[in-house]
């Protein structure tokens, strides 16, 4: 392994533990990613750099409309394998409706590099499907009364 790939990785790990747990604030930095980058989470499937600056736009917007906190809780980042680069993590979050529902899910990101070290391929796994997520929306929020 060439040191020039290895540092390139080890700067595609930094920006993603720096860019990770404020996603619902800020904009993340797109360098580290090839312009046709294609995505895959449970409910989305795309290519292309300008889709997946939207659908960072799309969390933040969201985030910030329908929740009064919403975290992405960043575990780990770390080299899986030569070509491969993984990210563990956790979204919880308390949406903006009046029994102050709760939203908690785990979930692992998979990213793919080029020879050169960008990230060509994101891929989303969740620990349950988006239907269990969404009916997190209707139960009431822990510890908290509706008065």
């Amino acid at each position: 392994m060439n040191v020039e790939y290895q540092l390139q990785i080890e700067k595609v790990i930094a920006t993603l533990k720096e860019d990770l747990p404020t996603l619902f604030e800020q904009d993340i930095s797109y360098d580290i990613y090839t312009k046709d980058i294609y995505f895959q989470d449970p409910v989305n499937k795309f290519k292309g750099k300008l889709n997946y600056r939207i659908i960072f736009w799309t969390l933040r917007f969201h985030g910030q409309l329908f929740f009064t906190e919403i975290h992405f809780d960043l575990h780990d980042v770390y080299q899986a394998e030569k070509e491969t680069v993984i990210a563990n993590w956790t979204v919880r979050g308390v949406l903006r409706v009046p029994w102050k529902a709760s939203i908690f899910f785990n979930g692992y990101s998979t990213y793919k590099l080029t020879e050169s070290g960008l990230i060509y391929e994101h891929i989303d796994r969740w620990d349950r499907k988006p239907s269990e997520i969404l009916q997190q929306f209707f139960q009431k929020g822990k510890d908290k009364s509706i008065s």
